[in-house]
Formats: structure tokens, sequence, C-alpha cells
């Protein structure tokens, strides 16, 4: 063989490795989604859908992929039904073969473990129910504290704002479902650390359009503060059974309290009386990851403004992404085993601020513990009520409204001579 035949065939060959590379990867990233689109409180899971898309259109067309990988997002509407859950998820498994997997209320990641399990696919579930990190908890994540955390960070609030030498007496205002429920257990468990009162449980279905009856069991067992865990539809019913009543407790509620559909149904019903824990970012505090959704709706105008369940499909599509691009560099392969290992391996993930540092180990992915209270206005607006703490560890500090919204730093009073 000649030396010019040998060098002609060693171009050719280095060449087909690149192409080879190139196309490796070049390979198109599939996520599935199986989000409730059409059934109950399914503005949620549209604008859930929304954000994740956008994000991951914004990867594609401005980031150029993930590495040169483009990312394709395979959706399947549940309707909030179990059986289409995971229906959904064993499609994704078996025909699609996708590379990762977001699931979404309690009762549908529940039925979806298993199956993640099984076919070794990492998921996150939108639903931060606590019960889906049960043991075993492989491969199912969280993207931020689960309810445990809600709980705790509102009795906290609860009791930092109360008045009066009387322990605070809270009710329960909940679904009869696994997500309604997930709150029963940790706000009893934390009422009896924290001296706070727990005086009556009332739960309810989905689809009750009147909770009057519920609403007065609470007013006569003396509940002064009712903790809701509940879509924001149901809210709205809430607001106006309390105005029938004349019954004004402080109502309070988990970052799934809110959709941009509450604010229309909510007009006049709003008002000042609604207070959510909400793990993440918010305009006023003007973050990079503020400034990354800012940016998405003005170049897709899937919203005007800022919202909280946009805000989480955002958050969901930036975790898989930090995932994908981890598993890339650790491994040069992207797939379910990688992506995985590279969860594992998060250490105080930074997201531009837009939710709280993400540490996933092998024994916890529950996310983060980070939490803060906001009130909800009638306009759409999101005010801090807290600084974000750890519940259980950090000391509250109660903000001024009217600084929270300007920014304004609080000045020192000057000494006394």
């Amino acid at each position: 063989m000649s030396k010019k035949y040998y060098l002609v065939i060693v171009i050719m060959f280095a060449f087909l490795m690149t192409v080879g590379i190139m196309e490796a990867q070049a390979e198109t990233i599939k996520v599935g989604a199986a989000i409730n689109m059409t059934g109950p409180a399914s503005s949620w899971g549209q604008f859930h859908a929304k954000g994740q898309q956008d994000y991951f259109r914004y990867v594609n067309e401005v980031k150029g992929g993930v590495y040169g990988s483009k990312i394709e997002m395979i959706l399947v509407d549940t309707a909030y039904k179990v059986p289409e859950a995971q229906a959904a998820v064993q499609k994704f498994a078996l025909q699609d073969k996708v590379d990762m997997i977001a699931t979404w209320g309690a009762g549908e990641g529940l039925a979806a473990k298993p199956i993640v399990q099984k076919y070794k696919i990492p998921a996150i579930n939108y639903s931060t129910s606590w019960e889906i990190l049960e043991k075993p908890i492989e491969y199912m994540y969280l993207p931020f504290g689960s309810y445990k955390m809600d709980c705790h960070a509102i009795l906290e609030y609860v009791k930092a704002i109360h008045k009066g030498k009387e322990s605070p007496k809270i009710g329960l205002l909940t679904y009869n479902n696994a997500y309604g429920r997930s709150i029963h257990e940790p706000s009893k468990e934390y009422a009896k650390k924290l001296n706070v009162e727990i005086v009556a449980i009332e739960e309810f279905p989905p689809k009750t359009v009147d909770l009057n009856t519920e609403l007065l069991r609470l007013q006569k067992a003396g509940a002064e503060y009712i903790f809701m865990q509940m879509l924001p539809s149901a809210i709205v019913t809430a607001f106006k059974g309390a105005d029938r009543i004349n019954y004004a407790p402080v109502f309070l509620g988990t970052w799934t309290s809110t959709d941009p559909d509450f604010f229309k149904m909510g007009a006049g019903l709003i008002r000042d009386r609604m207070i959510i824990q909400f793990p993440g970012a918010l305009p006023v505090d003007n973050t990079p990851g503020i400034k990354i959704m800012e940016e998405l709706w003005k170049r897709y105008k899937t919203v005007e403004k800022f919202d909280a369940s946009y805000w989480e499909g955002v958050v969901v599509g930036m975790i898989m992404e930090r995932a994908f691009l981890r598993a890339y560099e650790k491994s040069k392969n992207i797939n379910p085993e990688t992506i995985n290992a590279a969860m594992e391996s998060f250490r105080n993930e930074d997201f531009g601020g837009l939710v709280p540092k993400i540490t996933y180990t092998k024994d916890d992915h529950g996310a983060s513990f980070t939490a803060r209270m906001v009130r909800v206005n009638e306009d759409g607006t999101y005010v801090p009520l807290t600084n974000f703490y750890v519940p259980g560890k950090d000391k509250i500090k109660i903000l001024s409204e009217e600084r929270a919204k300007k920014k304004q730093p609080v000045k020192k009073q000057p000494k006394k001579k």
C-alpha cells in the first residue's frame, strides 16, 4: 500500500469518525410529559406545559440545543386521570423511548412511579407531594421542596404573625384526594411542635361547587386561619362561601393556589386575603432567572406577565436542561442512565434565583427545603411577606409590604445620643 493511498484512507476514516460523532451529538433528546390539559384544574396543566415547551424552544432556538442536540417534548393529556397517566408513561417508555419524563398530579405521579422505576427513566413530578419520595425513591424527583415544607413554612408564619396569648387556631380545607390530603399529616405533626392548634379538617371532592357547609363547620370550630390545599377555582368558591356567611379568616395556601384564570374568576373576591408559600423568584426580585422568564414571554407571547404555573413549567424545563448538560459533560452521552447519574450529582445548582438552589443525592431527590411567604394581590401581582427561610432552621423575617414592593433597603435608625 502506497503512502498516498494510506493517507487518503486515514483522512477518510477521520472524516467518517467526525461525522459519526457529530451525528451522535446531534441526536434528539426526547422528553415525555404526561400533563392534565383538559380535566379539572387544567389551566394549571396547560400553563405548566406551555412554560416547559417555551423553555425547550428557547434552548433549541437561542442556545442551539444541548451541545448540538435539540430537545423534543412529547405531550400527552392525562385529563387528571390516573389510568391515562399510567398509559402515557408506559407509552413514553416502550414506544417513544424517551430520555426523561415529566409527571403531573400527586395521584398520577404515585401511580406512574413503579413504571418509571421499572424502565429506569428519570422523572420530575410537577406536584410536590411528599409521598412521591417515600422509599423507594429511585428515578423520581421533585423540582423544589415538598408539601411538607409548605406545611412547616405556613404554620411557622402563622405562629410569627399571630397576636394574643392563646395558640393560633387553624382549620384545613382540602380536596379529598391525594393532593389535598398531602398536607393533613405534616400539618398535624408540625402543629404539635409549634404549639399551634388544628381545630378542624374539612375535605371535599374536586367537582364541588359550594363550600358553605365546610366553611360553616370551620367557623364553628373557631378557625382563625384556613390552610387550603386545592386549586384556584375551588379557592374562589371558598371566598364566595366565606362572604355569604360573613366569615373573615386569614386564607393561606401552597404555591399551587393561583393561575391566570384565578385572577379573572376572583375579581372582587381575592382582595387582600390570600397568602401563599411560594418558593421562587418574583418580578420584584429582578434576578437573572426572572430576566429569562421575561425574555420568554416577550419572545413567545404565551403569557403577558409573571404567572406561577408558567413559572413552574420553566423551572422543570431548566432542571431537565441542566441534567442533560451535566450528563454530556460527564459521559459525552445523554440517555436515561447518564441523566439520572447527573441529577444525583447536583450540589447547590443555581438557576439564576428562579428557584432555590437544588441538591439531589442518591438518597434525597427533594431538591430544596427553602420557602417564603407571599401575598397575592387581585391585580395579579405578588408581594413578598418574608425572607427566604428554611423551616425549622432559619428565623422568619416579616417584611414591610410597601418596602418589598419597591425593593427599598431597610434604613438604620440613628443611634440616640
